[in-house]
Formats: C-alpha cells, sequence, structure tokens
C-alpha cells in the first residue's frame, strides 16, 4: 500500500503500537487475575477469548471514532449546593469502568486476604465460572478499550490514513499480548505477593479513572474543581513498588538456599 511508502506512517505505527502494548497491560493483569480462577485446561482459552475481544472492540471503537469524539460534549448538567460537573458520554464510561475496577480488586483481595478464593471443581460450577469470567473480562475490555482509542485519535490526528495505522497498531500489538498473556498470568497467579501488587495497582488505576472522568466533566466538589492526575505519577509508583517487590523475591529465593 502507499501509505506504508511513508516514514511518517511507520513512525505513527511503531509508537501507536508500544502505547497499545502499554495500555493492555492494566488488561493483561486483570484478564490474568480473573481468567486464574478456572482450570489449568480453560486459562489460556479464556485469556484469548478476553484479548480478541478487546481487539474487536478497539476496532468497532475506532470505525465509530466521529461519534467517540462526539462524545465528549454534555449530555447533562448537575448543579447541587456541593457538586456542580456537565456530565459527558466519556466521563460516564470512565466513572462505570473506574467503580468497577474498585469493585473488582477489593472484592478479590478480600476474598484472597481472607481464604475464600477456591477453584470449582464439578463440571457445571466450572461452565458457570467460564461464562463469569468472559462476563467480566467484556467489562473491563470496554473500559480500557475506550482509554486505547483515545490515545490512538489523539496520536494519529492529521495524519492521512490514519483509520488504518490505528487498526494496524491495534492487531498488531493484541498478537504480542496474546504470545505474552499466558506467561505474564502465570508468573502473576503462582506469586500471591505480585497478584496482590497487581490489584492494588489496578485500584489504583480504577481510582485514577474516577478522577479522570471527574476532571472531563469539569466538576467542582465543594467550590474546588477536580483535576487530573498525572499518569506519570502512577506509572513512577507501579514501577518503583514493582522495583521493591523484585529485590523482596530475590532476597527470598537467597534465604530459602541457605
Amino acid at each position: 500500500m502507499e501509505l506504508f511508502s511513508h516514514p511518517e506512517t511507520w513512525g505513527a505505527l511503531i509508537t501507536l503500537t508500544f502505547l497499545e502494548i502499554i495500555l493492555g497491560i492494566d488488561n493483561i493483569i486483570f484478564i490474568s487475575i480473573t481468567a486464574g480462577k478456572l482450570p489449568e485446561n480453560k486459562i489460556k482459552k479464556a485469556t484469548n477469548i478476553g484479548l480478541l475481544l478487546a481487539m474487536v472492540f478497539r476496532i468497532l471503537l475506532l470505525t465509530g471514532v466521529t461519534y467517540l469524539i462526539a462524545m465528549k460534549d454534555p449530555l447533562f448538567y448537575v448543579n447541587w449546593s456541593w457538586l456542580k460537573a456537565s456530565i459527558s458520554g466519556q466521563s460516564l464510561i470512565l466513572f462505570a469502568g473506574g467503580i468497577f475496577l474498585l469493585y473488582k480488586s477489593t472484592h478479590e483481595i478480600h476474598a484472597k486476604v481472607e481464604g475464600k478464593d477456591i477453584t470449582t471443581q464439578t463440571k457445571n460450577t466450572q461452565g458457570v465460572s467460564m461464562l463469569s469470567v468472559i462476563v467480566q473480562i467484556v467489562l473491563i475490555d470496554i473500559v480500557f478499550s475506550f482509554d486505547s482509542v483515545l490515545t490512538a485519535v489523539g496520536m494519529t490526528n492529521g495524519i492521512h490514513g490514519a483509520l488504518v495505522i490505528m487498526i494496524t497498531a491495534v492487531i498488531i500489538s493484541i498478537i504480542i499480548m496474546m504470545i505474552f498473556a499466558r506467561p505474564i498470568g502465570k508468573f502473576v497467579n503462582t506469586h500471591p505477593t505480585i497478584q496482590m501488587l497487581a490489584l492494588s495497582f489496578l485500584i489504583l488505576i480504577g481510582f485514577m479513572l474516577v478522577t479522570e472522568s471527574a476532571h472531563l466533566s469539569h466538576a467542582i466538589v465543594f467550590g474546588q474543581e477536580v483535576g487530573a492526575i498525572p499518569k506519570g505519577y502512577l506509572y513512577f509508583a507501579i514501577t518503583f513498588s514493582l522495583g521493591v517487590e523484585v529485590l523482596n523475591m530475590k532476597m527470598r529465593s537467597k534465604t530459602n538456599k541457605i
């Protein structure tokens, strides 16, 4: 195609693919933890279904990019004594996704701390579990797909053939994630401290989505406008925490050898 003969196209494609993978890490962590509740022979199937659904949702959203951008317009207004906001479609989706992540992560942490994280054993229960896992993956895919598409639109704005570049980047990133999702999932599910850390990250991400929703709505709470939390802070916290945990794992492995 003539489109891919331009250096600008390849630059945008490589950059966007990298960003899609980075944004998809949150999705992989969620899918890994959720699918980890299934029997061993069903985990790979649930993970692949989840990532394929993520690809489908992102491509569908990309094709409706005009409507997506229009969702910035306020749908209704809130004007209470302590809260003022102009609610848009974007803010509603981000808020719902943030609340879902907060609930799901807190529920998972509670189950693990209380020792209630038990894998089902009967065939009927496994079937229900598989269905519930797919439903949860679909819900979170919608949220992460929305964030991913907004990033893609911002990255390729004004570039010729932007839609083709965005769809290509999404397909490549999902294929890469499908290759590495299983090893990441195995590592997360076999290390309880990493799993707890991952769930804590999801709580942070859920809180960030809620504040981002309030920021997009220009919400004013008790006379103070809600600002956006720079994502760099979140990434630094996650990287620092992972670094500390890697050091702890090395210390534990040395202690066990003694």
